[in-house]
């Protein structure tokens, strides 16, 4: 039994008479009384009553071209999906994310990809970069915006798309001297206890800002290192440190904490947009054209 068998089958029985059938089908009238026979001795049931009038279906008929139509049907809406995934407009994307980058870099990004690809199912996690490195590695996600390009040894297999860049600023705890200031000198931070992004979370912001300190000529006292800006924010206010990280902590706003200007304005955090190497799939090539275009514009 093949396809074109139960096309044939709901033909007849749509038209009623083989020569109509066939007409319809673009076959011949003994062609299909052959296919239509030889459906028949296959299944060991009569599908039609043959009369002077034409053709009915028997009731042993009329069940399998329920059946028939339920197959053709799946098969449509099959070739659809197919086409639809091939073109990235249905399927799931897994994306990494860092709290600061759902503030700065996504909301555009993710408003223009759900209005164009609104039956992509997403899956939106949020992680420090170390980790969305280990799981762009092993499959689990898709893409993940980190902070920094990927690390060295993970270049090989990854590669990462430029976002945006964040300066750096200096979380400050109620009731310091500095708090009063319109921007924090870095020497200032000379012997103060600073909280830092951890370099086992986040190496390259952790680096940064080490950079920053060493190049002003101050050697940092870390007093803590926080795995999230929230935490970093939440030491600060307990009055245990400075700390030094992206300006985009100005949008989770906390109580206790004044975040000024770094003085000399310091370089700031990249924010990149990484993926495996390699074939690229379809919904994914869609999402990194809407994040090209959306960041060109």
């Amino acid at each position: 039994m093949e396809l074109r068998h139960l096309r044939y089958a709901l033909a007849l029985a749509e038209h009623a008479h083989f020569g109509r059938a066939a007409a319809a089908l673009g076959i011949r009238q003994p062609p299909l009384s052959q296919q239509i026979k030889a459906l028949e001795t296959e299944l060991g049931v009569r599908l039609f009553d043959r009369t002077g009038h034409g053709v009915r279906p028997t009731a042993a008929g009329e069940a399998f071209l329920a059946r028939a139509r339920q197959v053709l049907d799946h098969l449509d809406l099959a070739v659809r999906d197919a086409a639809d995934a091939g073109r990235g407009e249905t399927g799931s994307l897994a994306i990494g994310f860092l709290g600061t980058a759902l503030a700065a870099v996504l909301p555009e990004v993710l408003t223009a990809f759900r209005a164009r690809r609104p039956q992509v199912r997403l899956e939106l996690r949020e992680l420090p970069s170390a980790r969305q490195i280990e799981a762009l590695l092993d499959g689990s996600l898709d893409a993940g915006v980190i902070c920094g390009p990927p690390p060295t040894a993970a270049r090989r297999r990854l590669t990462s798309l430029p976002l945006a860049q964040e300066t750096l600023v200096a979380a400050v705890p109620s009731g310091h001297p500095l708090t009063g200031a319109a921007a924090v000198p870095v020497r200032a931070l000379d012997g103060e206890p600073l909280i830092l992004s951890s370099r086992q979370a986040e190496p390259a912001a952790a680096d940064v800002a080490l950079t920053v300190c060493r190049a002003a000529g101050v050697e940092p006292r870390i007093a803590h290192e926080a795995h999230n800006l929230h935490t970093l924010l939440g030491l600060v206010a307990c009055g245990l440190g400075i700390g030094i990280g992206p300006a985009g902590m100005r949008r989770f706003r906390h109580v206790g904490v004044a975040l000024l200007p770094l003085e000399p304005a310091a370089a700031g955090l990249e924010f990149h947009l990484a993926h495996r190497f390699g074939p690229v799939p379809s919904v994914l090539g869609a999402f990194l054209r809407t994040v090209r275009q959306v960041h060109k514009g």
